[in-house]
C-alpha cells in the first residue's frame, strides 16, 4: 500500500537530525511582488522562454520562479520535471529535465536532501523507490495517471496465475505496488531490449496495449499484452495525422509508441519522449510534428525557435496539476511526502534495478 500525506512533526524532527534544522525549518512565504529586482534576476530565464511565453504573462511568473530557485538553495532541494510539464518549469526552475526513468536516476547520482518531482505520482514513486532515504515531495497528491491507474499488483498476481512461470515486463508507468509484482521493468525507449534480454518466447507486457502492439513489432518474442492506454496519446488517430500532414507540407511527423496502431502507421518516426528530443535537436527538421503531449513541443521550441512545431494540442490534466504556485507551497511547507511500504518498496526496488543494470 503506498500512502501520500503531509510529513509528521516526528518525521520532521527525524529529517532534521539527519540533514540540518536549516533545511527543514518553517519558512515563510514569499513576497511575490514583481519588482525591478525580480525582473533584474529573472531575466536570463526569461530570455531561455521568450518565444514560448507572452511577456505579458512573465510578471506573474517570475516572482515565483525567483521565490522557488532561492528556496531551493536554502533546502537543498534538487527539482526534476518530465518532458510534459509547461515551459516555465521545465526551463527555469528545473534541475533534472527528461523523462520518468531519467530524472529519477540523476537525482539519485545528487546530493540533495529533498527531491520535489515535478510530474505525476507514479514518477514521484520511482524517485523514492531509487532514493530511499531522501525526502520525497510532489505539489499535487492528484497528479495520477490514466495508465497506471489501469492495473493493480492485485491484477498482475492474477495474470502470473493464469500464465505460469511468463515474465512479467511492466511498464515504469505504473505504480510501486505493480513494480513490486514484476520481473523487471522497462521504459518506452528500452522496452524491445528489455523483453529480448529475458531469453524467453514469450513475456506479459504490462499495462499499456499500444506500446505492446509496438513492441511485437520489433520482437519475436510474444507479447501477452493488458488493456491500458493513456488518455492522451490514445486520443490521436491516424486520419487526424494524415489530415495535418496533408495541411502542412513538408512536415515531419513523431509519434510515442504509446499511440495506436494507425496513428504509428502515419509517422516518420516513433519514439519515447527522450528520442524525439535527440531527434529534432540532431535532425532539425523544418517542420515537425510531436504525436505526444503538446508542452513537449514548448519545450523544445524554447531551445530551437528557427523550427516550426505544428500542433496537435492534447493535455495531460494530470501533468498540468503541477503548478509554479503549488511547487512553492510545496517547498515552503515540505508537503506531501511520498511514502511507500518498505516491503513493496524492496520489491518494486528490484525490478526497477534490474532495469537500470541492464542499461549500465
Amino acid at each position: 500500500m503506498t500512502e501520500v500525506h503531509g510529513t509528521t512533526s516526528r518525521e520532521r524532527r527525524a529529517a532534521t537530525r539527519l540533514a540540518g534544522a536549516d533545511r527543514f525549518a518553517p519558512v515563510a512565504m514569499p513576497d511575490l511582488e514583481y519588482t525591478d529586482e525580480v525582473a533584474r534576476e529573472t531575466a536570463h530565464l526569461y530570455e531561455r522562454v521568450k518565444d514560448v511565453i507572452p511577456a505579458i504573462e512573465w510578471p506573474v511568473m517570475a516572482p515565483y520562479v525567483k521565490a522557488i530557485n532561492d528556496l531551493k538553495k536554502a533546502r537543498n532541494a534538487v527539482i526534476l520535471a518530465h518532458n510534459y510539464q509547461t515551459p516555465e518549469i521545465y526551463h527555469c526552475i528545473a534541475d533534472v529535465v527528461g523523462d520518468s526513468l531519467q530524472i529519477a536516476i540523476a537525482a539519485a547520482k545528487s546530493d540533495a536532501d529533498i527531491i520535489v518531482q515535478c510530474g505525476v505520482h507514479f514518477m514521484a514513486e520511482t524517485s523514492k523507490l531509487l532514493n530511499p532515504d531522501k525526502l520525497v515531495l510532489i505539489p499535487d497528491t492528484r497528479a495520477g495517471c490514466s495508465l497506471a491507474a489501469s492495473i493493480t499488483g492485485a491484477d498482475v498476481r492474477l495474470l502470473r496465475e493464469r500464465y505460469p512461470g511468463v515474465p512479467v515486463v511492466t511498464y515504469v508507468n505504473t505504480s510501486a505496488d505493480v513494480k513490486a509484482e514484476s520481473d523487471i521493468c522497462c521504459t518506452s525507449s528500452n522496452a524491445v531490449e528489455v523483453v529480448e534480454s529475458l531469453g524467453v518466447d514469450q513475456v506479459l507486457f504490462l499495462p499499456d496495449r499500444y506500446l505492446a502492439q509496438w513492441v511485437a513489432s520489433q520482437t519475436k518474442v510474444k507479447i501477452i499484452a493488458w488493456t491500458g492506454a493513456c488518455e492522451v496519446h490514445e486520443r490521436f488517430t491516424g486520419k487526424e495525422i494524415a489530415s495535418y500532414r496533408e495541411a502542412n507540407p513538408g512536415v515531419v511527423v513523431l509519434a510515442h509508441p504509446e499511440c495506436p496502431p494507425d496513428v504509428i502507421a502515419e509517422a516518420d518516426y516513433t519514439g519515447s519522449t527522450s528520442k524525439m528530443t535527440k531527434w529534432v535537436l540532431d535532425k532539425h527538421p523544418a517542420k515537425v510534428l510531436l504525436v505526444t503531449e503538446c508542452s513537449m513541443a514548448s519545450n523544445i521550441e524554447a531551445e530551437v525557435p528557427d523550427i516550426e512545431f505544428i500542433r496537435p494540442c492534447n493535455l495531460c490534466p494530470h501533468m498540468k496539476r503541477i503548478s509554479l504556485p503549488k511547487i512553492l507551497d510545496s517547498l515552503v511547507e515540505l508537503r506531501d511526502e511520498v511514502t511507500i511500504d518498505p516491503m513493496v518498496a524492496e520489491k518494486a526496488r528490484r525490478a526497477v534495478e534490474r532495469m537500470i543494470n541492464l542499461r549500465s
